[in-house]
């Protein structure tokens, strides 16, 4: 799997950050299907922020299927597929969060799930990375009004 080849990710704008920048470490993953790397340290101005411990998480994680699955036969009546099956990839990011000032951490889990009909990486492999390249472009151009979102609740 190809994940996060370069150790120092520059992050999204955010409202009262100034140029966001994550240093990665490998880190043990949950399971043998996923690449997993924890922040060890911030650049940029990122007050209040925390970087990763046992106890207060910041970690990025991609899995990817533990077996992939295939399209299928197609009907032989009719020619078409019946109900395709999917390979399914999750991005997550986990991040300890205070709920209260004086608190411990708590961790709160960011979730991202690509599902993919089973065969569309060979048969369209140039939509699929369409599809991903606007999902990305789209979170970077609007990371700050996200992030905004996220902590004002106004959509």
């Amino acid at each position: 799997m190809t994940f996060v080849s370069d150790l120092s990710v520059t992050g999204g704008l955010q409202t009262g950050f100034t140029t966001p920048g994550y240093t990665l470490v490998a880190d043990k993953a949950p399971n043998a299907y996923s690449t997993q790397y924890a922040v060890t340290a911030l650049t940029g101005t990122q007050t209040g922020v925390r970087v990763h411990s046992a106890s207060d998480p910041f970690t990025v994680t991609m899995e990817r299927p533990a077996s992939f699955k295939t399209p299928g036969t197609p009907n032989p009546s009719t020619g078409y597929l019946g109900n395709v099956q999917r390979n399914v990839y999750t991005f997550r990011v986990r991040k300890g969060v205070l709920p209260l000032v004086g608190q411990s951490a708590q961790t709160m889990q960011m979730e991202m799930k690509i599902s993919i009909p089973a065969g569309g990486d060979s048969a369209d492999a140039a939509n699929i990375r369409a599809a991903l390249s606007l999902l990305i472009g789209q979170l970077n151009e609007a990371s700050a009004g996200i992030g905004d979102t996220l902590v004002t609740g106004v959509l």
